[in-house]
């Protein structure tokens, strides 16, 4: 039987129908649904981009209500994981609560006994989907509570999503405009296509696995400093830039040491990065001094890079901006990629959950390569 060889990292193979969303990388536009994704951040709140992940339509305000009570009594962390909830806060470094996302979420499969998808109904499925969903922030807040000294913040089920998310931070209940801040960058994070996180999460559900193991696969593929690991790096460069003193020169000598320069380039887009686009609007209204350097950074090292690839259009992604508005809405820069996760486990929970629509196993193939057999 011939084998068709797929090019180096699957790039422009199609691999499965989707009804959640897509990616045009040559016009700069992704969408949810049949939404423009930049257009639902701008006007939408995360519980209705939420429920049109899971459901497909955008909620009525009686179905938005049901909604987002349904799912803010998922967010409590099962009380008999308190003392392993501690204990992994405390073994894992500052820049490693997604490992210890994993393991509490596994936990909190047990404490479900949450099925296979194979051997569930469709309700189950979608169950368990909010349920992963809905305490991801609060296990997220937790392990950073704990790890900074603190004791975790109860989540509160009269504030959204975003304002539990910086409150359950805090301790605090966040300013109105940080608030609509952090909820527009979640929105606009939710989902992008068959990224390297989503792909594996759809793979794992192609198994008939239970939920949440797709989901902590697809956090394992998330956590790599290529993918989601990317907000905080952005910002670490920022203050590399700020010390040298000259982005130009500072942009010139990572391409001349070969260093991959955080924050800009996408696989996917070849025009600007339109979650780039918004953010940095949302930076600038917010404003400071971090964001005028930013925007200046951003300028000098497009280019930087226009120079040094005339043939490739290399603009900021959505991560160099992503630090810059969490870290004026006070979300500490190790909290930077957890609350990416926050969002894209809502897109993740509506892939799996197409993906478990569909019986069969995904299972190329490789083509070896080493010595004979002998």
């Amino acid at each position: 039987m011939s084998m068709m060889v797929a090019p180096p990292g699957l790039s422009k193979v199609v691999v499965a129908d989707t009804k959640v969303g897509d990616v045009n990388g040559d016009e700069g536009f992704y969408q949810y649904r049949q939404y423009s994704a930049i257009e639902l951040a701008t006007s939408r709140s995360f519980e209705e981009v939420w429920h049109l992940l899971v459901y497909g339509r955008l909620p009525d305000p009686g179905e938005l209500a049901a909604f987002c009570a349904a799912t803010r009594a998922l967010r409590t962390i099962p009380p008999e994981l308190t003392s392993l909830l501690r204990t992994v806060a405390l073994a894992g470094g500052e820049r490693q609560l997604l490992a210890g996302l994993r393991t509490i979420l596994s936990a909190t499969a047990l404490t479900r006994h949450s099925l296979p998808m194979w051997d569930s109904s469709p309700e189950q499925r979608v169950a368990d989907a909010l349920a992963v969903a809905a305490v991801t922030p609060t296990i997220l807040a937790a392990l950073h509570r704990i790890r900074s000294g603190e004791d975790p913040v109860s989540p509160r089920d009269d504030l959204s999503t975003a304002e539990n998310w910086l409150y359950c931070l805090s301790g605090n209940e966040p300013e109105p405009g940080a608030a609509r801040a952090i909820e527009q960058y979640m929105i606009a994070t939710i989902d992008h296509g068959f990224n390297a996180s989503t792909f594996t999460g759809r793979v794992i559900a192609s198994t008939g696995a239970d939920v949440v193991s797709a989901v902590c696969g697809a956090i394992g593929a998330f956590s790599g400093p290529l993918h989601g690991g990317a907000p905080d790096r952005a910002l670490d460069a920022l203050d590399e830039i700020a010390e040298v003193g000259d982005a130009t020169t500072w942009a010139k000598e990572q391409l001349a040491q070969r260093s991959r320069i955080m924050g800009f380039g996408h696989a996917v887009y070849r025009t600007t990065d339109p979650r780039s686009d918004m953010l940095r609007d949302i930076a600038i209204d917010l404003g400071g001094p971090l964001v005028d350097f930013a925007v200046q950074v951003e300028k000098d090292v497009v280019a930087v890079l226009a120079e040094a690839y005339p043939d490739r259009s290399l603009y900021a992604n959505v991560e160099f901006y992503a630090g810059v508005v969490m870290d004026r809405c006070g979300v500490p820069r190790t909290m930077f990629t957890p609350t990416f996760a926050v969002s894209r486990v809502v897109g993740w929970c509506a892939n799996i959950l197409e993906q478990a629509e569909d019986r069969k196993i995904i299972r190329p193939s490789a083509r070896y390569v080493g010595p004979p057999v002998v």
